[in-house]
């Protein structure tokens, strides 16, 4: 080959060169996006929120009067049957100690009062002599008026005065006893921690038997020592008969309905257990979040319909999970939430016809976190680009990612 023919070839191979690469740079390139399908399937609308099991009644085992408890012998999760259970028994307080004051001023007054009843004993005698008197002076008036040698008027003076003499010896009796209970008072002041250990009397102590059926939740006073009246020793309860208590954000709570379906997840079991909502509070109250945010709450109490032999593990104050069934549908035309975008207003997607983007106006109705229902602008196996982004515009070349 001549250098002109090898010329010719070598500029014919750089000419061919370029015009691939301006080929391959001012060729379109296809946008990579997700891909999304539009199916028919089930749709649940739900609200999830953290709550707790709690014994639908709880009794609280309180103390009726001041005194000292002993040591409770029950412990946390203790069977006990009401009436018959004895969870605590109370004796009374011991006395308290005395200053060197109130000691002498206690002192003195035994001494005063043990010396009022010696004089009232001295004044029964005194009196027993004088209706002894009395009676031997009737006896004698009745032997003289037998005789005719007094006036009956005599016989009844001396009736008069026996009967008076022993009015006077029972007023002297009466006395004495009021004179030793002031003694035994006097005595009272005296006694002490000490001499009430050293007495050896048995405690006379008041059993506290448990008010229902069921097992000990908590002992709030398992140790012995002084109460006060009211003061609560034990929570009792059923734990086979338990409710769980969420306390949702108030717009959320407006939506759930007694009787509305629940799935309680995250209790601990293999599968979740199904609820029912028994009741919405009718008051709110204000909680603090975790991030410090003020957040109006509402308590929604949800009952357990499985078999207690499904969640016989759970008890009182457990963590769960409660998902309420807001409204679900078996056969739902549906899309991924990620596609929709407003658009002027308007719900809007991108579809893929022909390998391009297509804008289409959609109508959508019930919708979760995941996925909405579609009631107008699109059929059942559209393909939809999921997470749109600025780089989508309509008849734009489109591609899949690969994952």
């Amino acid at each position: 080959m001549d250098v002109k023919n090898r010329r010719l070839l070598l500029w014919s191979l750089v000419a061919l060169i370029v015009a691939a690469g301006l080929f391959s740079t001012f060729k379109e390139q296809p946008v990579l996006v997700d891909i999304g399908v539009v199916e028919v399937g089930p749709l649940e609308v739900s609200i999830s929120e953290e709550g707790e099991t709690q014994v639908r009644d709880v009794y609280e085992l309180s103390s009726p009067l001041m005194g000292r408890v002993l040591r409770l012998e029950v412990e946390a999760g203790d069977e006990v049957s009401a009436a018959e259970t004895v969870v605590a028994k109370i004796e009374p307080t011991d006395p308290t100690f005395l200053d060197v004051r109130s000691e002498k001023e206690a002192k003195a007054a035994v001494s005063a009062a043990e010396a009022v009843l010696t004089l009232a004993k001295a004044q029964l005698n005194e009196a027993e002599s004088e209706m002894e008197f009395a009676f031997s002076e009737l006896e004698r008036a009745q032997r003289l008026v037998d005789r005719r040698l007094v006036s009956e008027r005599e016989l009844d003076q001396a009736k008069k005065n026996y009967k008076t003499k022993a009015a006077s010896v029972k007023t002297a009796q009466a006395s004495i006893k009021a004179r030793e209970s002031e003694l035994a008072q006097a005595k009272a002041r005296l006694v002490t921690p000490i001499t009430v250990q050293n007495s050896g009397e048995e405690c006379k102590c008041l059993s506290l038997f448990a008010p229902a059926s069921g097992k000990i939740l908590r002992v709030l006073h398992e140790s012995e020592g002084v109460i006060e009246a009211g003061d609560v020793l034990v929570e009792i309860g059923d734990t086979s008969d338990l409710e769980i208590v969420v306390d949702f954000l108030s717009i959320d709570a407006v939506q759930i309905k007694p009787g509305q379906q629940v799935a309680i997840e995250e209790w601990g079991g293999e599968a979740y257990l199904n609820g029912v909502v028994n009741k919405v509070e009718p008051f709110g109250y204000t909680k603090v979040s975790s991030l410090g945010i003020e957040e109006q709450r509402v308590d929604v109490i949800i009952d357990i319909t499985d078999a207690h032999e499904q969640w016989q593990s759970l008890g009182h104050g457990y963590q769960v999970e409660a998902r309420v069934i807001l409204w679900r549908d078996e056969n739902v035309l549906k899309l991924p939430i990620t596609s929709l975008f407003r658009n002027n207003g308007d719900w809007s997607v991108f579809v893929i016809e022909d390998n391009r983007a297509m804008l289409k106006k959609v109508q959508i109705g019930k919708r979760n976190a995941f996925e909405a229902q579609v009631l107008a602008g699109l059929e059942k196996g559209e393909q939809v680009i999921l997470h749109p982004s600025n780089n989508i515009n309509p008849g734009v070349l489109i591609g899949e990612r690969e994952i």
